[in-house]
């Protein structure tokens, strides 16, 4: 099976829509995807990744399901500096070098301001839902591998946001969504692809063999957007904060 983890085109978080720069790379997606082969679409609740999602099903004359787990991971945290309502995916590097943990795909959720915030209670959520996804298309997971109860050749596409792709991908691979979030950056419209593998029959993993990719702006000509990075270089003008 392959799985795409999709990010919405350019946001108007305002508004929960997308920009007109955001339509165009949506667009530039559906022009790229249309030529492959998608059996089943999947999306967030929210307006602009619904509306990304609606550029490219309706090349394939197909509905998204709607799952709620897939939308933003905005759960917040307090933070021991006496921040309140803080971001897991939104830490600074001196910051996240005080608790080594957020690093561990087995510590982090008992780093004390995520144990006791709802992070645990939402990861845990999506993981179900992740999990019940992947068995209704044949791969049920069974301690960090999936038994394989219909092998298949699907392709099955998850619009989303950033922060939860980090997530989802921290349960797929085994690894904390920290490192993730703060390491990568999917930038809008990008795919991330995913692949089973099947070494041992009826025993599967799943493997990254593509992150972030954004072949269908640079041949489109669209620069892509800037929205989940920061400055490349203090000082400039690009976003901060």
């Amino acid at each position: 099976m392959r799985v795409l983890i999709i990010r919405h085109g350019d946001p108007n978080y305002a508004n929960d829509c997308l920009t007109e720069k955001g339509k165009r790379e949506a667009k530039l997606l559906a022009d790229m995807l249309e030529k492959d082969k998608i059996d089943s679409f999947y999306s967030s609740p929210l307006g602009r990744a619904k509306e990304t999602c609606d550029f490219v099903s309706a090349r394939f004359n197909k509905q998204a399901e709607i799952f709620p787990w897939l939308q933003e991971f905005g759960y917040p945290v307090d933070l021991p500096t006496g921040e309140k309502g803080h971001l897991i995916w939104d830490l600074l590097p001196t910051f996240r070098e005080e608790y080594p943990m957020l690093q561990s795909a087995d510590g982090w959720l008992n780093v004390p301001f995520i144990k006791n915030s709802d992070v645990p209670e939402k990861y845990a959520e999506l993981k179900a839902g992740l999990d019940g996804l992947f068995e209704k298309h044949g791969y049920k997971r069974e301690g960090s591998h999936y038994k394989v109860e219909r092998a298949n050749r699907d392709t099955i596409a998850l619009f989303c946001h950033f922060g939860v792709e980090c997530v989802l991908l921290s349960h797929i691979l085994g690894i904390s969504p920290v490192a993730l979030t703060h390491g990568f950056v999917a930038l809008p419209t990008t795919v991330t692809t995913l692949y089973t593998e099947e070494r041992r029959e009826g025993v599967a993993i799943f493997r990254c063999a593509a992150f972030g990719e954004r072949t269908h702006l640079t041949m489109g000509g669209e620069e892509p957007s800037f929205s989940a990075r920061f400055r490349e270089v203090y000082d400039s003008d690009e976003r901060r904060d």
